[in-house]
């Protein structure tokens, strides 16, 4: 049994749905525990944080990065860094924006760095792209083609209601059940 939190930080509700998505995606195995936290509760959860086994961290892009939300969470957990309180944990991230490319994968990098600089195991998306030949569609899984983490895209003018679309949202369950193998094979690792 491993246990997973999801961290992250969402203006609108897009990446809300995105990390409920991640979330489902890791609790496919209901032996594990998942946290779904966001930035703005933290401040409650820094010893769920340290308890997990993994953590994957989630934010909007916003003007080419994390979401100032986001980046306050990132300035926090020095304390954590300091004290090497995350090392060797497996890491992982996602992130949304109303563009199709949107820069994310500035954001998917910055993400990777904190967890770099905290001593993580960053864990890939690990699909091959969809989308990407005259027979693929926006429904394909991994349809923006990210390698790094699970990206979404969400019309800037709608609601959560209308956005991610389902295929993004799917994109973002088999990241969450991903880290959730990794997590539960690097435990039965350390345990043999």
């Amino acid at each position: 049994m491993s246990k997973i939190s999801i961290v992250y930080h969402s203006g609108y509700g897009h990446t809300q749905k995105q990390a409920e998505a991640v979330r489902d995606g890791a609790a496919a195995n209901t032996n594990d525990e998942v946290h779904l936290i966001p930035v703005d509760d933290v401040d409650d959860h820094w010893e769920t944080l340290e308890a997990s086994d993994a953590i994957i961290f989630g934010s909007p892009t916003y003007m080419g990065g994390v979401s100032a939300q986001f980046k306050t969470f990132a300035d926090k957990s020095s304390k954590v860094w300091f004290t090497r309180g995350w090392q060797d944990k497996i890491a992982a991230g996602f992130t949304n924006s109303s563009s199709q490319n949107g820069d994310k994968h500035s954001t998917l990098q910055q993400l990777s760095i904190l967890a770099a600089q905290h001593g993580m195991l960053w864990v890939p998306l690990g699909l091959a792209p969809g989308n990407n030949s005259s027979e693929g569609s926006v429904e394909d899984v991994n349809r923006l083609g990210a390698s790094l983490g699970a990206m979404a895209q969400s019309n800037a003018d709608q609601g959560p209601e209308h956005g991610p679309i389902a295929s993004d949202l799917e994109t973002a369950k088999l990241l969450g059940r991903k880290v959730t193998e990794i997590a539960n094979r690097f435990n039965r690792t350390q345990a043999a």
